[in-house]
């Protein structure tokens, strides 16, 4: 392969990107179906080498996005830019991409080696070169041996194996996977996040990665674009997308969140002090500006930064335990308390002995500890999103 296409992937993405870090740049990028408009005004640099994902519930514009990439769909307005050529209008043969679709897409008729050198052949290479690298793409996804299978003799794992090695084999300037992960069970699903992470990160090919799935976004990417609505609400690493989501939309749909009605009490700097109970937290004052002291806000919190209160920690909530889930390495703890938003408490305990230190119906005091979270005024948004709260209340 080109020694440009091998070369690993930058660790850290700088906020504001040089042209020639760019591999493929999205520009104003709107996409109407009839009077539904999908895509508004999109602005999205992805820099070269890097794992960008596109997450968001079903409808938010992340596939439409993709497949502009790919030149399967066309902007009613924008420029799309793939190693600082415009390719609007380019079709999709000629745009050097590799794709890999939910459902596979294998011809069934063909073997294994057929499939992945299938791009090659209508490319016109000679039938040496097209042996030599089929040979490559099968190693390097840990099928050598099996190019002469057809799709139906394969597992799940392995037909996605193949199609990612059809896709890589041609050499993309972009690589795009479009859940790639979903029709595969748990353990599978994790293992292949691995794999693909590893082989991206060993080509150094920028890709694209759609998902609705939090936690596979968050393990895989090196920056995520959560989309909502035809936009994107934040772009940022996983650690910032986590830490520091830019509104209730973000701060609700990635990960785990509990809303609790707070108040503001005043503003330290860049910092806003808010009161839940006898605690205080810290979090970013930029959304919550104008508010004034006292005003009433809503608290995201991340069901592991909550803990049960000891005696003389100050206590943010009381209330009753409602249910517990065992997940192995820790509890999640349901509790019933006056300051939710809607839902239940969720508290994240490690350790397996949750379930008879608090039983159902105990009475429970909770802390913050020094939980770094983020909170927004409350007002008409304030319904609930997408929020992890886990059992509904009876």
């Amino acid at each position: 392969m080109p020694a440009e296409r091998m070369a690993p992937a930058a660790a850290n993405v700088v906020p504001l990107l040089g042209r020639q870090d760019i591999a493929v740049r999205l520009d104003g990028i709107v996409k109407r179906f009839g009077d539904v408009t999908a895509l508004q005004e999109v602005q999205l640099p992805i820099r070269r080498g890097e794992l960008m994902t596109l997450l968001g519930p079903s409808g938010c514009g992340k596939t439409t996005l993709l497949n502009l990439v790919a030149g399967f769909l066309s902007p009613d307005r924008g420029d799309i830019a793939i190693d600082g050529e415009v390719v609007t209008t380019v079709p999709p043969h000629r745009r050097e991409i590799g794709m890999v679709f939910q459902s596979y897409a294998l011809f069934p008729h063909m073997d294994v080696a057929a499939n992945v050198g299938y791009g090659l052949r209508m490319r016109g290479l000679a039938r040496a070169e097209i042996a030599a690298r089929v040979a490559e793409a099968l190693a390097l996804v840990k099928l050598t041996g099996l190019g002469d299978r057809r799709p139906r003799q394969l597992s799940g794992g392995q037909q996605q194996r193949v199609a990612l090695a059809r896709a890589l084999v041609i050499r993309p300037k972009v690589l795009l996977l479009d859940e790639p992960f979903s029709a595969l069970d748990k353990s599978l699903r994790g293992s292949m996040q691995v794999e693909v992470k590893e082989i991206q990160k060993q080509l150094g090919v920028t890709t694209i990665f759609v998902t609705h799935d939090q936690s596979e976004a968050l393990s895989l990417s090196d920056r995520i674009a959560v989309m909502s609505d035809g936009r994107i609400r934040q772009c940022g690493t996983p650690d910032e997308i986590y830490r520091r989501p830019a509104d209730r939309f973000v701060a609700s749909f990635v990960g785990d969140a509990n809303v609790l009605h707070a108040r503001l009490e005043r503003f330290e700097g860049a910092s806003a002090i808010v009161a839940l109970g006898a605690a205080r937290v810290a979090v970013p004052a930029d959304a919550l500006s104008g508010l004034a002291a006292g005003a009433p806000v809503d608290l995201f919190v991340r069901p592991e930064q909550l803990r049960i209160a000891e005696p003389g920690q100050a206590v943010a909530t009381q209330g009753i335990v409602a249910t517990h889930v065992y997940q192995g390495g820790h509890v999640d703890l349901y509790a019933d308390v006056a300051e939710m938003a809607h839902g239940r408490l969720l508290i994240r305990l490690p350790g397996h002995d949750a379930i008879a230190r608090w039983p159902v119906g105990a009475r429970i005091a909770v802390t913050l500890g020094d939980a770094e979270t983020v909170a927004f005024p409350r007002g008409a948004d304030a319904a609930p999103l997408a929020s992890g709260n886990g059992p509904a209340q009876t």
